[in-house]
C-alpha cells in the first residue's frame, strides 16, 4: 500500500537529531562491527539489502531486531543477501554519510537507515544516488527516492500507560527513556497521558539515561538496570522503558522485585529468547512494527514500485499495538480496547511532547 504525505516541520526537527553507525569495510579506520549474510539470487531476481542499524544492532531484543525481522522476511521471500552495519556511540556524521555511500557503491539497493540518525546523511547520499532506493525509520527525508517509515509511538505508549495505571498497586509507575530526544519524548508523552487519563492520582517518574549527543542510553543495560532499581526503590511497581537494549537491564531489575511489572518496547519482549527468564515479569510490550515497514519497503523495491514519501504506521493501521503474550493484560482488555477505539476515532488526541 502506497502512503505518501507531505513533509512536516515537526519531522524536520526530529530529523536533525542523530544516532550513530559504524563505518563500512575497508574504507573505515574504525573497528567494523558489521555482519553479513548471503544467498544465491537465482539469476539476479533477489534483493541486495543494506541495513545500517542503530546502536545495539541485531540482537538488541528490541528496535533493531524488529527491523532485522522485516529484512529477513524479505530475503527469505525474494532471495538475495543482506549486509549489516552496527552503530557505535562514537560515530560522527561523516561516518554515517560514508557508510551509506559505501553501501550504494557496493550495489546494495534498497538501503535502510534504521533510526533517525541517518536523516542528514541520507539527505546527502540519496541525492548522489538517485537510482538507489533508500528507507529511513523514525525520521523524514524529503527526497524522491526515500521512503520515510514513521510510527505513532505516542499512541501505542498511551495504551501502555492505560495498562500501567490499571495494574499498579502502589499508584506509582516509571518511564525510562534511552536518550532525551524528541522521538523518545513521544513515548513518554503518550505513556504519561495514558496513565493520568486512566487514574489521575498515579505518580509517574521519568528518567533519561543520556542526553545531548551521548547516545549510550540506547545500549547500556547496566544504566537501564540502575534506573529501574532506583524507581522501584522509590515506590514504583510498573516500569516502562523506551531505551533500546538498555531496557533489557530494566526488565532484569523489575524481575527481581515481587509484584512489580516491566513493560517492554518495540518487539514483543515476552517472546524474546534472551529475555525468557524474565518473562513472568513482562506485563506487555508496546510493539512498534518496524519489521512491517521495512518489509513493505523492500517488497516495493523488489516489485519495481518503490515506496516514497512519508508512510506513517499508526494505531489504526496496526503500526503500533500492545502485546498480549503471557495473558497478563487479558483482564483489562475491555478498557484497553475502549481506549484504542477513542484514539482511532479521534475522541482522544495523544500528545507528542510531555
Amino acid at each position: 500500500m502506497r502512503r505518501v504525505a507531505k513533509l512536516s516541520a515537526a519531522c524536520i526537527a526530529t530529523a536533525a537529531l542523530a544516532l550513530t553507525a559504524t563505518a563500512c569495510g575497508s574504507t573505515s579506520s574504525e573497528n567494523d562491527s558489521s555482519s553479513s549474510s548471503s544467498a544465491s539470487t537465482g539469476g539476479g531476481s533477489g534483493v541486495k539489502i543494506g541495513l545500517a542499524f542503530d546502536v545495539g544492532g541485531r540482537g538488541d531484543r528490541s528496535f533493531n531486531d524488529s527491523a532485522a525481522r522485516g529484512a529477513d522476511k524479505a530475503k527469505a521471500e525474494f532471495g538475495g543477501s543482506i549486509k549489516e552495519l552496527t552503530a557505535k556511540t562514537s560515530d560522527t556524521e561523516a561516518d554515517r554519510e560514508q557508510r551509506l555511500t559505501d553501501l550504494a557503491d557496493a550495489g546494495y539497493n534498497p538501503i535502510v537507515g534504521v533510526g533517525f540518525s541517518y536523516a542528514a546523511s541520507m539527505t546527502k547520499v540519496a541525492a548522489k544516488y538517485p537510482k538507489v532506493s533508500f528507507g529511513i525509520v523514525d525520521s523524514v527525508v524529503d527526497a524522491k527516492n526515500v521512503d520515510s517509515i514513521t510510527f505513532t509511538e505516542e499512541q501505542g505508549s498511551y495504551l501502555a500507560g492505560v495498562a500501567a495505571a490499571l495494574k499498579t498497586k502502589k499508584n506509582h509507575v516509571g518511564f525510562i527513556g534511552g536518550v532525551d530526544v524528541p522521538l523518545i519524548k513521544k513515548f513518554e508523552a503518550g505513556f504519561t497521558q495514558g496513565v493520568h487519563d486512566t487514574k489521575p492520582a498515579v505518580k509517574v517518574d521519568s528518567q533519561y539515561l543520556s542526553h545531548g549527543s551521548d547516545f549510550s542510553g540506547f545500549a547500556s543495560p547496566d544504566k537501564g538496570k540502575a534506573a529501574a532499581s532506583g524507581m522501584l526503590d522509590n515506590g514504583a511497581d510498573v516500569v516502562y522503558s523506551a531505551a533500546g537494549s538498555s531496557g533489557n537491564g530494566a526488565i532484569e531489575a523489575v524481575n527481581g522485585v515481587k509484584g512489580a511489572w516491566a513493560i517492554g518496547v518495540d518487539s514483543d519482549q515476552y517472546n524474546i529468547p534472551g529475555l525468557a527468564k524474565y518473562k513472568a515479569s513482562i506485563l506487555t510490550s508496546m510493539v512498534k512494527n518496524v519489521d512491517v515497514g521495512v518489509y513493505d519497503f523492500v517488497k516495493s523495491v523488489h516489485d519495481g514500485k518503490p515506496l516514497t514519501g512519508v508512510n506513517n504506521y499508526s494505531l489504526a493501521k496496526n503500526g503500533v499495538s500492545l502485546a498480549t503474550s503471557g495473558g497478563f493484560i487479558d483482564d483489562i482488555k475491555t478498557q484497553l480496547d475502549a481506549a484504542k477505539q477513542k484514539i482511532v476515532d479521534g475522541s482522544i488526541k495523544v500528545k507528542t511532547t510531555p
